[in-house]
């Protein structure tokens, strides 16, 4: 095998590691579901919002996002990538 085999075979090796790698930590994020999150008696995801420094209990939309969300505030961005990555803080 010359060192330009050798060469594109690591290589090649390297790439399919790296997207097998994306593709396991695209599966974790995936599976973490809005199921895990702290729930009370009437099925409603407990938060500690952001923007306003308060414990709420709200429900979730089909995206995942809380009724209180609000798009244009970076409060509420920085809640809801906690809530996709089930890192929420909660009571």
């Amino acid at each position: 095998m010359s060192e330009d085999d050798a060469e594109g075979f690591v290589g090649r090796l390297a790439r399919s590691a790296g997207r097998r790698y994306a593709e396991t930590v695209t599966a974790y994020r995936e599976g973490r579901t809005a199921g895990d999150l702290p729930r009370d008696d009437a099925g409603r995801v407990r938060i500690v919002c952001r923007r306003h420094a308060e414990k709420r209990a709200v429900a979730l939309d089909e995206a995942g996002r809380p009724a209180c969300y609000d798009a244009d505030h970076p409060a509420c961005e920085g809640c809801l990538e906690d809530l996709r990555d089930g890192q929420v803080e909660s009571w």
